[in-house]
């Protein structure tokens, strides 16, 4: 204060002064005061910001040690705080450059991933992936359907399932031969909307009559977590859901639904109950050599297959069963007439026409009309994707991922390990729901009790559009506990 009052009656005497000097001194006040409310400003904006990642001491309070501060490389972006329960704190890195990861899985001239801070949804197993594929085929998956076509009910009124188209009929069967993933030889095909419709039906012909205890439906843990959604839906008096396969030890009829590569985990998959009065159905949804490797000709009593999967149509809402038992064919085929009247001729025109065009490119992947060869293409994809995916999980330290057996592909006379259409993730670092510690940035999964078991484990599609999935692989990768 001493110093301020003797600068300031220098300054009001002015006298001894020249105007230069009286200039300097007051500038030299000005840059002080400038100086001084930077710095306020500064440390105020400092104090917020920490607030807002941190929170306050009453927050502090409340959420203990939960909160998340998600970072990017140069820029600070807020995120919820994770679910109460949890033990570790996770932050985006800050003293390492985060791995860059492309648009493109087949370019890196592609610009890299910007996070514009986006939700991204792989709860579902939308099959987007496959648009690129597809978008380079042209015309050789155009259907044009006339007015006159597809009228009647009726396909092929001699046939077990009347409503089948021919065209598909046949390109079901060639498909199958070439990638040698199932026995189609005296055996009924039975077209369905999406596998789902064919998973009732089958559910429908294989139960007890009518006055029968409901039949238990179990699978083995994790199970696939549309099962059990159906069936409390459904309501049914005909069956009803037993849980674990591994622990059923009735003395009763059962159904048994084996999904092999199993959705969520992705592993290969047996009966597990093995008893005298079991009925078995084998879901294939994912048996396709991009996925996991062809080692038979899969070779059962009642087996299903979809189109959205196989070649990435889930729109178009086509699956097939292969079915070796007359009568069950003919119960399913019931049940799809008083559903659903049949099943849109147009859609199994399309999906003939998507069949045929896997066909080709891979029995004529040398000419010139065959741009690239769809089974290659799909596998270099997730095959990319799981290299790329394991590398972030390595990085981030948070996560681990299952390990898979390697096996010979007949299909493609390579080894390789199972790259699922789903990746099965698990939480460490004492995280105890994962699901909900991704939704906090940004990232939808499906969590662990959807399939039976801890909320440690999240499923997360494989099957994204290049843009979600490399941005996915960035956000985890910066994650650590």
């Amino acid at each position: 204060m001493k110093s301020h009052s003797l600068f300031l009656r220098k300054i009001s005497i002015g006298g001894g002064l020249t105007t230069m000097e009286k200039a300097a001194k007051w500038l030299s006040l000005g840059h002080v005061l400038v100086f001084s409310v930077a710095l306020n400003v500064v440390f105020g904006l400092m104090v917020v910001l920490r607030r807002e990642c941190f929170g306050g001491a009453e927050q502090q309070t409340e959420r203990g040690i939960n909160g998340f501060c998600l970072e990017k490389q140069f820029e600070e972006v807020v995120v919820a705080p994770m679910a109460v329960g949890s033990t570790e704190k996770a932050h985006i890195r800050t003293n390492a450059v985060a791995p860059v990861y492309y648009s493109s899985s087949s370019s890196a001239d592609s610009p890299p991933i910007t996070d514009d801070g986006r939700i991204i949804n792989l709860d579902h197993g939308d099959p987007t992936m496959y648009e690129k594929f597809w978008k380079q085929t042209g015309d050789r998956t155009t259907v044009v359907i006339s007015g006159w076509q597809s009228i009647s009910y009726f396909s092929d009124p001699s046939n077990v399932c009347w409503f089948l188209e021919g065209a598909l009929e046949r390109e079901i069967i060639r498909l199958h031969e070439i990638v040698g993933n199932a026995v189609t030889d005296d055996r009924y095909i039975i077209v369905g909307t999406g596998s789902t419709q064919l998973f009732q039906a089958a559910l429908y012909a294989l139960s007890l009559p009518e006055g029968a205890e409901p039949v238990s439906v179990v699978s083995a843990l994790p199970y696939y977590s549309f099962y059990l959604n159906v069936i409390d839906y459904m309501k049914s008096g005909l069956y009803k859901w037993a849980g674990d396969a591994e622990s059923f030890n009735k003395e009763e009829p059962y159904i048994e639904l084996i999904t092999s590569p199993n959705n969520p985990d992705g592993f290969m998959r047996q009966p597990k109950v093995n008893r005298s009065m079991g009925m078995l159905i084998h879901d294939f949804a994912y048996y396709w050599p991009q996925y996991a490797p062809i080692t038979r000709a899969a070779d059962h009593d009642l087996m299903l297959f979809t189109i959205s999967k196989s070649s990435g149509h889930a729109g178009v809402r086509i699956g097939w069963a292969l079915v070796k038992d007359k009568e069950v064919a003919k119960k399913m085929t019931k049940f799809i007439e008083l559903s659903s009247i049949g099943v849109s001729k147009d859609s199994q025109l399309r999906a003939a026409k998507i069949l045929q065009a896997i066909s080709d490119s891979t029995e004529l992947a040398g000419d010139s009309e065959i741009s690239k060869n769809f089974f290659e293409f799909s596998y270099n994809i997730m095959a990319d994707r799981w290299k790329q995916l394991r590398e972030a999980v390595k990085q981030s330290e948070l996560f681990s991922l299952p390990e898979f057996p390697s096996a010979y592909c007949k299909f493609s006379n390579r080894s390789f390990r199972t790259q699922p259409a789903f990746a099965w993730l698990r939480c460490r670092g004492g995280i105890e729901d994962c699901n909900d510690f991704l939704q906090n940035h940004k990232i939808l999964t499906r969590g662990g009790r959807h399939f039976g078991v801890s909320p440690e484990y999240v499923r997360v599609s494989m099957l994204a559009g290049d843009d979600n999935f490399h941005l996915f692989l960035n956000r985890l990768s910066m994650l650590w506990p």
